[in-house]
């Protein structure tokens, strides 16, 4: 393996910073309707994205040529696609719904979960292999989510949670479990095949199940909506930063990897008890500066040095291979012999590679 440039590094860390503001942002904007305006309406806020998905990327997708098409896609592989945008719907919808009975640093920590989840997956599935410095890297991070726990415990409830906070939990580690499936795929994707078809795909998928989710569950909820200006904007707000996180992470990914994006995120949760501590009165502790500095100093050492990839040709044929095998034209079928091979990945784009 070799090291990461500089340049690409910071570049890295800035990314993922970026996302860290829209995953913050999404989540106030979240808290302020559960909490202040009592809008529930986890689905339809989903909905509201997977729309704006459908209308750019979707549409997109319809008036491409050839393979690329829309309807070329949905031959060969729509099943896939509607099982990913359900459990991309299901995710939302659970971390969503978690803000209703915790608190907004709670399900930012627990959101941590994705973390192991990705990892694992990345190993088995996208066949990711790790060194020991990745370890380190990720260790540090975890510890910087430590030093957190430890500033919320000193410092006693936030708020009045409630006896449902053991619920609201559960549903952040659930939908940081589909959260984690959800971003392996999205890894597959939009390094083998397109952005623009991820997103597309999503947004069709997506707007069809969320539209028949709402019309079941939430129709009652909405009415009860009490519709003034500032709903509204909190309504376009969350809807603009959703959008804006699922067309940006995709170009985070494609340098990148699912592991490195949600280590990177992980800064999202101190941004979130800085903005509680301004809008919601949540006292702050100087384990959160030491949190931050731990969580960033993993990032580095993590993003230091490229990650590796085993590709087995029987299972990626399909895909092009970045490494050179000797001539077996030759060769007898009988005696072709399908060796594993070894793609180093980098987090700077492929040479040559066309953007999409």
């Amino acid at each position: 393996m070799s090291s990461v440039p500089r340049r690409d590094l910071l570049v890295t860390l800035a990314f993922g910073q970026v996302l860290s503001w829209l995953i913050c942002a999404i989540g106030l904007t979240s808290k302020y309707l559960a909490d202040d305006f009592h809008a529930n309406t986890p689905v339809f806020q989903s909905f509201l994205n997977y729309i704006l998905l459908f209308l750019v990327y979707t549409t997109t997708l319809a008036v491409r040529q050839g393979e690329g098409n829309l309807l070329a896609i949905l031959k060969q592989r729509w099943w896939k696609y509607m099982i990913l945008g359900f459990i991309d719907i299901e995710a939302n919808y659970l971390i969503l719904k978690a803000y209703q009975y915790t608190t907004l640093s709670s399900v930012q920590l627990l959101d941590c979960f994705v973390i192991p989840v990705v990892l694992l997956l990345s190993w088995f599935f996208l066949l990711v292999r790790y060194k020991f410095i990745h370890v380190v890297g990720t260790l540090l991070c975890l510890m910087g989510i430590g030093c957190m726990v430890g500033a919320d415990i000193l410092l006693g409830p936030q708020q009045a949670l409630g006896e449902q906070k053991l619920f609201g939990d559960l549903l952040v580690l659930g939908g940081a479990t589909l959260y984690g499936i959800s971003n392996v795929c999205e890894e597959f994707i939009v390094k083998n095949l397109s952005r623009v078809e991820f997103l597309g795909m999503i947004g069709l998928f997506g707007s069809f199940f969320s539209g028949i989710q709402l019309a079941i569950m939430e129709h009652k909820e909405l009415l009860k909506v009490p519709w003034d200006w500032q709903i509204g904007l909190l309504y376009v707000g969350f809807s603009a930063f959703m959008f804006s996180l699922y067309s940006f992470m995709p170009l985070v990914m494609k340098r990148t990897s699912a592991a490195s994006i949600n280590l990177s995120l992980l800064t999202a949760d101190l941004y979130s008890v800085l903005c509680g501590h301004f809008l919601f009165h949540y006292k702050f502790s100087c384990l959160y500066l030491l949190s931050f500095i731990l969580i960033i100093l993993g990032l580095v050492v993590y993003s230091s040095t490229s990650t590796y990839m085993v590709q087995d040709p029987r299972v990626y044929k399909q895909f092009r291979n970045t490494v050179n095998h000797r001539p077996s034209e030759s060769l007898q079928p009988s005696q072709r012999v399908l060796e594993p091979s070894v793609a180093y990945t980098s987090l700077g784009p492929e040479l040559g590679e066309e953007p999409n």
